[in-house]
């Protein structure tokens, strides 16, 4: 277990949370930030894309059903603005003061999404992302795992442009969450098809034993 001075230990932590479309990220961020502040570790989220004037518009584009066409390559690049801005603008900053950044979802989405389901290639993905980066990885990656029928089925409301690309296409991103944990140190993955408590405390388990290992 982590010490008492959890303040110190996850000052400047920069962690992602990630996976396949309904596996309960933004539920797990919010809790995952709730428990850092209640042990007194100042604590700031963000989400990517978005969060930022530019992120925005650029979210809008990228899940609106208008833009059925767009290329896989479009997506990669808009997505990868979006992330570059919310770097400089947001995240570097917060990071720089001290506090613990805790993002729902990264890079790893875009390696999943139109690196392996969209075909572009992971390693594709990563070289573009060490070009115009400053940041690649985070801290930690916790991918929140979940099998592709159950996630859409959690899904209650209209579909977005990027859900709709049906379970073969989300089947292939879940299995590009995998691969990338797989070969990486900085990564672990929860199971998510349980209730949202119990995913929450092995988060948890995972975050104190991951950094407790650094130690």
């Amino acid at each position: 277990m982590i010490g008492k001075d959890l303040q110190t230990h996850f000052a400047g932590k920069f962690i992602v949370l990630d996976g396949p479309d309904g596996c309960g990220k933004s539920t797990q961020v919010r809790l995952l930030v709730d428990w850092l502040k209640e042990q007194n570790v100042p604590t700031m989220s963000f989400r990517d894309p978005g969060d930022t004037i530019i992120g925005e518009k650029i979210r809008k584009i990228l899940l609106s059903t208008k833009y059925r066409v767009m290329d896989t390559r479009t997506e990669l690049l808009l997505y990868m603005a979006s992330r570059a801005q919310l770097w400089s603008e947001k995240i570097a900053p917060v990071l720089r003061e001290g506090n613990c950044v805790i993002l729902d979802r990264w890079l790893s989405s875009t390696c999943a999404y139109q690196g392996l389901a969209g075909g572009f290639g992971i390693d594709k993905v990563i070289d573009i992302a060490q070009n115009c980066l400053e940041r690649v990885w985070p801290d930690l990656t916790i991918i929140l795992d979940i099998d592709a029928a159950t996630g859409l089925e959690r899904l209650p409301r209209e579909l977005d442009r990027m859900e709709q690309k049906g379970e073969l296409y989300h089947r292939n991103v879940r299995e590009g969450f995998l691969q990338l944990a797989d070969g990486r140190k900085d990564f672990v993955v929860v199971d998510a098809a349980g209730d949202i408590d119990t995913v929450h405390r092995n988060v948890i388990k995972k975050v104190e034993t991951f950094f407790d290992a650094k130690h």
